[in-house]
This record gives structure tokens, C-alpha cells and sequence, in this order.
């Protein structure tokens, strides 16, 4: 997938995270969480399974995450590379 505009999505509600992907020459990914000690691997391979599985490689992620479940997490991304995708 070519990510062609910027995009957002989510909130910085509690369990929530906000996701904002720009284009980039290469994959970035600039986490900030509020338990990026006890979770933060686990985050970056939820992150790295949606990208994965729309094959991107251009793009630079900044998330910035309250506490929201893997579930949530791989919703915002994908919407986020969506929204990043249209014309």
C-alpha cells in the first residue's frame, strides 16, 4: 500500500490511542505510551503485523497510546493506512 497523504485517526482518551502516519522514504514508527515499559514490544508487533498485512514500507507512524487493547490498536492503524491511501 502507498501511503499518499497524511491521515489520522483515534483519540487520547483513556484506552484509546491516536495514530497519525505521514508519508516517509521508509518505515518509522515513533511510539509514546503510558505503558510503553510493560507492553511496549507488544504494541510495536501489533503495529507490525496491520503494516505487514497491507504490505507497507513508505510510511512514518506516530502513536501515542493510553493504555488501548490490541484489538483497538490494529483498528486504528488500519483505518489510519486507509484514510492515508484515498485520493
Amino acid at each position: 500500500m502507498q501511503i499518499k497523504r497524511e491521515a489520522v485517526c483515534g483519540t487520547l482518551q483513556s484506552n484509546d490511542c491516536l495514530v497519525r502516519i505521514v508519508p516517509s522514504e521508509k518505515l518509522e514508527l515513533d511510539l509514546k505510551s503510558s505503558v510503553l515499559n510493560e507492553f511496549g514490544a507488544q504494541i510495536k508487533k501489533t503495529v507490525q503485523e496491520v503494516l505487514d498485512e497491507f504490505e507497507v514500507k513508505n510510511a512514518k507512524l506516530f502513536i501515542e497510546d493510553k493504555g488501548a487493547l490490541d484489538c483497538t490498536i490494529k483498528a486504528r492503524v488500519e483505518t489510519a493506512l486507509r484514510r492515508a491511501n484515498e485520493e
